[in-house]
C-alpha cells in the first residue's frame, strides 16, 4: 500500500507552524494517524484491499482495490471505521495527564465534527449515500447526494470567505472539498454501468 500527504495538507500545517501551533501540529497527525488507522482495520475486516492512501486536510482517502465489487454495506463499514476510531482515540485521552488531555480530545472533536458533516466525500456523507444506495439502487441518488453536497459546501465557502482571515483554515478545506465533489459531479457520465455494479452489489 502506497501512502502519501496531499500539497494542500502540508499547507495547512505549515499554517499552524507559522502561526506557532507547534503542538497543535503534532496533535493534528497523531489524529489523522489514529483515524484512517481505523479506515484501514476497517478495511482489512471486511477483505478490501487498499492500493494507496493519501492524506488531506479532512482525514486520508483510500484507493481501494475493485471497490465497485464491495457491496454498500461494506463500504459503509469502511467509511464508519475512521469516526469510530477517533471515538476510541478521544476515550484513551481520558486517561492522559491532565496537561495533554485537553488538546488531544479538542482535536479529536474536531476532526470527528468535520468528518460526520453529511458531505461527500466526508465519512459523513459517504455513510448517508451508501445507505441511501443500499435501499434505493439508483444512479439518480448518488447525482443527487453530488448536487446536495455541492450546494452545502458552496454556502459554506461563501460564509467562510466572509469570515476570512479567521477562517483561512476553514475556507481552504471547503475550497478543496468543493473542487472534490465537482470533479465526481464532470465524471458522473462516465458511469454508463453504475445501475448495474449496483444490482451486482445487491446480490
Amino acid at each position: 500500500m502506497k501512502i502519501a500527504i496531499h500539497p494542500l495538507f502540508l499547507l495547512l500545517l505549515l499554517l499552524f507552524v507559522l502561526s506557532g501551533n507547534i503542538a497543535l501540529y503534532s496533535v493534528i497527525l497523531m489524529s489523522l494517524f489514529l483515524h484512517e488507522l481505523g479506515h484501514f482495520i476497517a478495511a482489512k475486516l471486511v477483505g478490501a484491499r487498499i492500493e494507496r492512501c493519501i492524506i488531506v486536510p479532512y482525514g486520508g482517502e483510500m484507493t481501494l482495490k475493485n471497490e465497485h465489487q464491495l457491496s454498500y454495506k461494506k463500504l459503509t463499514i469502511i467509511a464508519l471505521g475512521g469516526p469510530i476510531a477517533t471515538v476510541l482515540g478521544i476515550l484513551i485521552a481520558l486517561t492522559l495527564p491532565t496537561i495533554l488531555r485537553e488538546g488531544f480530545i479538542n482535536a479529536q472533536l474536531i476532526l470527528l465534527s468535520i468528518n460526520l458533516l453529511p458531505i461527500w466525500p466526508l465519512d459523513g456523507g459517504k455513510i448517508v449515500c451508501y445507505g441511501l444506495l443500499h435501499y434505493f439502487p439508483k444512479s439518480v441518488i448518488f447525482e443527487t447526494y453530488l448536487s446536495l453536497s455541492i450546494g452545502l459546501l458552496t454556502v459554506l465557502v461563501l460564509v467562510s470567505l466572509i469570515m476570512l482571515p479567521e477562517s483561512i483554515s476553514l475556507t481552504i478545506l471547503s475550497l478543496f472539498l468543493l473542487s472534490k465533489v465537482i470533479g465526481e459531479w464532470k465524471t458522473r457520465k462516465y458511469r454508463s454501468a453504475f445501475e448495474k455494479l449496483v444490482m451486482k452489489r445487491l446480490t
